[in-house]
């Protein structure tokens, strides 16, 4: 299973970004594999539609999981329908690395 985790930076020391469709990076963390690897978002400076295009770009990486901070109603409506969930989380002073080592520590 691969989940996404919207990421400032393209490291695991980054910091959590509360944002989705305008998030920096996109961290792709294999549960299986344990690997992870950074996606730069490059539909964070779209003039519309970041949320969107966002969206289509977690589909084809194959993520069956978002975890980020906050969703746009048009991301959340395409990402409902493409059987991706989404995780909402409120903490802002996380980093990548603290997401990931919970979730490795849930499984």
């Amino acid at each position: 299973m691969k989940k996404i985790i919207t990421s400032v930076g393209n490291t695991l020391d980054s910091e959590f970004d509360f944002r989705f469709g305008r998030a920096g990076w996109f961290c792709l963390y294999d549960i299986e594999t344990g690997s992870t690897q950074f996606i730069e978002n490059i539909n964070k400076n779209s003039n519309g539609g970041a949320g969107t295009k966002s969206a289509e770009l977690v589909a084809e990486l194959g993520a069956t999981q978002v975890i980020s901070g906050d969703f746009g109603p048009k991301a959340k409506s395409l990402l409902e329908k493409m059987k991706i969930q989404m995780v909402i989380i409120d903490k802002k002073d996380k980093t990548v690395r603290e997401i990931v080592n919970h979730i490795k520590n849930k499984n």
